[in-house]
């Protein structure tokens, strides 16, 4: 384990200053973003009826797979858990980027509204609302339910939005794109998976892309620049947040609405190893980041190796 110590950032500190680079950063995602930006209205085919045999999540992704209980699941119902466990994730990013676009807000509203620190922001909200009304709307084309958090977290986030940091916001939003990344880049090329839900994975990871480089340089700068007390505070805020996107990553609801038990298949998930190394490898890239800037420190990183995603 390597620890950042308090000497460590303050040299950076004294190399990075508190500007340097995220205007030329911002402009350069702009850019970007005017050469590759969808709307999914009218890139994507909603008129097309899923596909008979095809799978609307990769089966090594979802949940249950190589547990005893998928072993005895016929091909269908693992098909329709698939269906669920896609619905499920769809409705979490949902609610993540509801949150994401109110705390990105809540950073540019004492910034110079001409700067291109802010154009990006105010770009990446616009993006952000095209994302929550494409997974609304891939809901419905597939015919499931939402799958809304359990009203605690709801309500937890609602105090989150109010209360975060800067340094915590970045590291809270960087915790619901990556992990979600890594396994939608896995999505979109496999030609066992429903069209219409590759295209979907395609376009944000696309646009995702230009979202995680904004979110990771910015927490970089506010590793080093931010008082010590909100650093800390983004520490413990993360690894909260690692914890209770850990618990909310499938909702329990589509075990039953498969036909399955509850109770049986949620521990069949927590005892799985497949599982464990599908989300701690869908997390390496962020950890090994948060750790090189000095997030997995103290409290914090006790919270992650709670939350499993931490190996």
């Amino acid at each position: 384990m390597t620890t950042v110590t308090e000497s460590d950032l303050q040299t950076l500190r004294d190399a990075l200053g508190p500007l340097r680079g995220r205007e030329q950063i911002a402009e350069r995602l702009l850019e970007a973003s005017a050469k590759h930006s969808f709307d999914p209205d009218k890139e994507l085919d909603w008129d097309s009826p899923p596909e008979d045999g095809k799978w609307f999540w990769p089966p090594e992704l979802v949940s249950l797979y190589d547990t005893p209980l998928w072993k005895r699941m016929g091909h269908d119902q693992r098909l329709e858990l698939a269906r669920h466990e896609a619905a499920s994730l769809a409705s979490l990013g949902i609610w993540f980027e509801i949150i994401l676009m109110q705390l990105l807000v809540r950073h540019i509203y004492d910034k110079p509204a001409t700067s291109n620190h802010v154009r990006y922001a105010l770009t990446e909200i616009a993006d952000e609302c095209r994302h929550s009304m494409m997974f609304g709307r891939m809901i419905t084309w597939g015919d499931g339910p939402t799958y809304s958090v359990p009203r605690r977290y709801h309500n937890m986030a609602r105090v989150l939005k109010s209360v975060s940091t800067t340094p915590g916001s970045f590291a809270g939003t960087l915790l619901g794109e990556e992990i979600l990344d890594w396994m939608q880049r896995l999505t979109f090329p496999d030609e066992r998976v429903q069209p219409l839900v590759r295209g979907v994975t395609r376009i944000h990871v696309i646009e995702e892309a230009r979202h995680v480089r904004y979110a990771r340089e910015e927490l970089r700068r506010q590793m080093v620049t931010a008082p010590r007390w909100e650093r800390e505070l983004a520490r413990l805020s993360c690894g909260e947040a690692a914890r209770v996107f850990s618990v909310c990553f499938v909702n329990p609801r589509v075990y039953e609405n498969v036909g399955l038990d509850r109770h049986e298949a949620v521990a069949q998930v927590r005892a799985s190893g497949h599982r464990a190394e599908v989300m701690q490898t869908g997390a390496k890239r962020l950890t090994d980041f948060f750790e090189d800037i000095g997030v997995l420190n103290g409290v914090g990183r006790r919270l992650w190796k709670k939350s499993g995603l931490l190996a």
